[in-house]
């Protein structure tokens, strides 16, 4: 099993075990994000508490005090002392994407990254957010970034559905038709 699939299924099984319990799913998600900077920030602890040579009971035993004192909720503090039992602390980040993506998709949220050659106006990434949640039923987060060599137009990625409504693309498509009758 890869990291991915495991950091994954840890956080499904966090993710229903919250739901099941009726917790607040969003104050999960900040107290996973405030472990996952807390070892960003502390290279010293993250050396430790990732480091194959330190023997795994000390790094669950570590992992309940630091638990213990922030007074995480029982959810976020069982999980991650399991993940310290089994030697997984590394996935953490990867669990707390995967967590945040489950989310997502409970609070019936989409990502969205939209594409164009100039920088868009509030009012246009407004509109561009309407017609996308539109199209998928869904609130979209909307992300925009500019690339000039799209030349005009736009291009939508909505997951893994990708609308190319760029100029680019157009004039590619035209050159096709053309070149298909000469």
């Amino acid at each position: 099993m890869t990291s991915k699939t495991a950091a994954i299924r840890y956080a499904r099984a966090l993710f229903d075990v919250a739901l099941n319990e009726k917790a607040d799913l969003e104050q999960i998600e900040r107290w996973l994000a405030d472990f996952n900077l807390l070892f960003e920030q502390h290279h010293a602890l993250k050396k430790v508490l990732l480091n194959p040579a330190v023997p795994v009971p000390r790094k669950r035993a570590a992992m309940v005090e630091l638990t213990t004192r922030a007074k995480a909720p029982s959810i976020v503090a069982k999980l991650l002392a399991l993940l310290a039992e089994r030697d997984r602390l590394i996935l953490l980040p990867d669990v707390l994407a995967s967590y945040r993506e489950r989310l997502m998709v409970h609070r019936n949220v989409v990502r969205a990254e939209v594409t164009t050659a100039a920088p868009l106006t509030d009012a246009r990434t407004r509109a561009i957010a309407d017609r996308l949640a539109q199209v998928t039923g869904r609130q979209v987060v909307l992300e925009a970034r500019v690339d000039s060599e799209i030349i005009g137009g736009l291009v939508a990625k909505v997951g893994s559905v990708v609308y190319d409504a760029s100029l680019t693309r157009q004039l590619q498509k035209m050159r096709e038709r053309l070149g298909a009758q000469f």
